[in-house]
């Protein structure tokens, strides 16, 4: 997390809130060849609320989208594939890269849109929204150059490959970081030449129309990018539907197989971001402070909902006990409040189901044997309209064991397991003991050590000296259970295109027949 963004985003306070009768929260949410449309589907049984995390106010209802919804986003996009493939790689670039350079534009009212959806904290929409910009930005820069080989062969005789997109790519985000989820999936995917059908996640279905209006305003021709609604039904529809030949999907693990299964049948390509479990080890000799930092940037931010987080967290047992002095300090220091307040560091949970759910993974690592350091409670704000929302107390859980449930499974909340090592080499195995493997930290003076553990780690991104850092160009995805591809990278413009090889003769056919 760059606090350089943080020190430039507490200045800008150009508008206090979005209001849940603004223009973009009410106008109809599906966005088909270059227009905001309801969707035909007309059933009142396949109707969802849209909840304020906030203050737990219902802001609106939403139809989800039905077969013919989706199949007409995937014909759009199959007819504006067969332009945009066409377009040069240099012209998709400058649709991306005047495309990021509306969205800091609009910076603000991004970011506070995202407040609304998520009940994050000003602070971290404002961070995320520039991220996506540089991600966009990155990617058309990045378009031009993404090209084949050539290769010279015997007697003159020539190959050469060609990277060509992949068709119609569909698209499924989750509640977290939606305009991210947006953002990295559809601008790899334009730059390539493909088109896109996404379906955000129905707790957050805002941001990715405003990012459809965006592409729009941008230059990118209609059709090229299309957002459809919906909850699960819709997503499983999309994932079977025969004209889509792609998936991009970030979620649960379970979720995640069930759309590889979908794609099976169909052969279809599929990159997924799934979940984590992610180990964070701490060494006797790190910086204590920092490691702190780190210890609670890889478990508190976004109210802990984040896949990558790093929650067991092994600590040397020579340096346990100052670690938990210092960090129990530091996150009582944490502001729990309204998320459009600038002072606030810790916002609301999406939902009550996810609020609850953190609790009883809390209430069950007590039964089996941890103390609570710190939080694990609901908080009632002192302004009176958040009463209905769920706010949870960052918790800090010690003594904990390998084999307690909350040490094994994704909590997805802000609860952080403290574990006690002795030895790098019990760290180590330990770390590695888990289905999941998307990332992982360390903390050490030691950078003989540092790499040492990097190396012997089972994960697809390890920080050391630091945790949740998502740089624009360093590939981010997992080992295992965690998910297949990468995003935010230059390798990810290879799971968005296919290679054709070419092979030329320059000599008369040598046949023995």
């Amino acid at each position: 997390m760059k606090t350089k963004y943080v020190c430039t985003f507490l200045s800008k306070r150009m508008m206090s809130s979005v209001s849940p009768s603004a223009t973009q929260v009410q106008q109809p949410l599906n966005y088909v060849r270059g227009h905001r449309v309801d969707p035909s589907n007309t059933d009142k049984n396949q109707r969802f609320s849209l909840i304020s995390p906030a203050t737990g106010e219902v802001i609106r209802e939403i139809q989800s989208s039905g077969g013919n919804d989706i199949d007409q986003a995937v014909d759009v996009s199959r007819k504006a594939f067969k332009s945009w493939s066409q377009i040069s790689a240099f012209e998709r670039g400058k649709v991306l890269r005047k495309a990021a350079e509306i969205i800091r534009g609009r910076s603000e009212e991004l970011a506070r849109t995202e407040v609304l959806d998520t009940g994050k904290p000003i602070w971290e929409a404002r961070y995320d929204i520039q991220g996506c910009a540089d991600t966009i930005e990155y990617y058309g820069g990045l378009a031009v150059n993404h090209n084949g080989d050539f290769m010279k062969l015997d007697s003159g005789c020539f190959a050469y490959t060609v990277r060509e997109p992949i068709g119609v790519v569909g698209g499924i985000g989750a509640w977290n970081y939606p305009f991210q989820m947006a953002s990295w999936k559809s601008s790899p995917a334009l730059a390539c030449g493909n088109t896109m059908v996404f379906k955000p996640s129905p707790l957050t279905p805002l941001t990715a129309v405003m990012l459809a209006e965006i592409y729009k305003e941008a230059g990118l021709p209609d059709g090229c990018f299309n957002v459809i609604q919906g909850e699960t039904i819709t997503g499983q529809v999309l994932s079977s539907h025969s004209g889509i030949d792609k998936m991009t999907f970030t979620g649960s693990v379970p979720t995640g197989s069930k759309i590889m299964e979908a794609c099976a049948k169909d052969i279809k390509h599929v990159t997924l971001e799934l979940g984590g479990k992610s180990p964070l080890i701490i060494f006797s000799d790190c910086q204590i402070d920092n490691a702190v930092k780190g210890a609670m940037l890889a478990n508190f931010s976004n109210q802990g909902q984040v896949c990558s987080n790093g929650t067991r967290v092994f600590v040397e047992r020579k340096i346990v006990d100052v670690f938990l002095e210092k960090l129990k300090a530091r996150t009582k220091a944490m502001v729990i409040g309204n998320p459009n307040d600038e002072n606030t560091t810790v916002g609301a949970s999406i939902n009550q189901q996810q609020a609850e759910k953190v609790l009883s993974y809390i209430k069950g690592a007590k039964q089996e044997g941890a103390n609570i350091v710190y939080g694990g409670e609901r908080i009632i704000p002192q302004d009176a309209s958040l009463k209905n929302g769920y706010y949870l107390s960052p918790c800090i859980l010690s003594d904990c064991r390998d084999d307690m449930t909350v040490v094994k499974e994704e909590v997805f909340g802000a609860v952080m397991s403290v574990l006690t090592f002795d030895t790098e080499e019990e760290a180590v195995k330990r770390a590695n003991n888990s289905e999941f493997g998307l990332a992982g930290g360390v903390f050490t003076r030691d950078l003989t050590r540092a790499h040492r553990v990097a190396s012997n780690m089972e994960v697809g991104s390890l920080y050391i000296n630091n945790y949740n850092v998502y740089p624009v160009g360093v590939p981010f995805g997992g080992y295992k259970k965690s998910g297949l591809g990468r995003e935010n990278g230059a390798d990810t413009l290879d799971y968005y295109s296919q290679i054709k090889s070419v092979y030329v003769e320059m000599n008369d056919v040598d046949c023995p027949y």
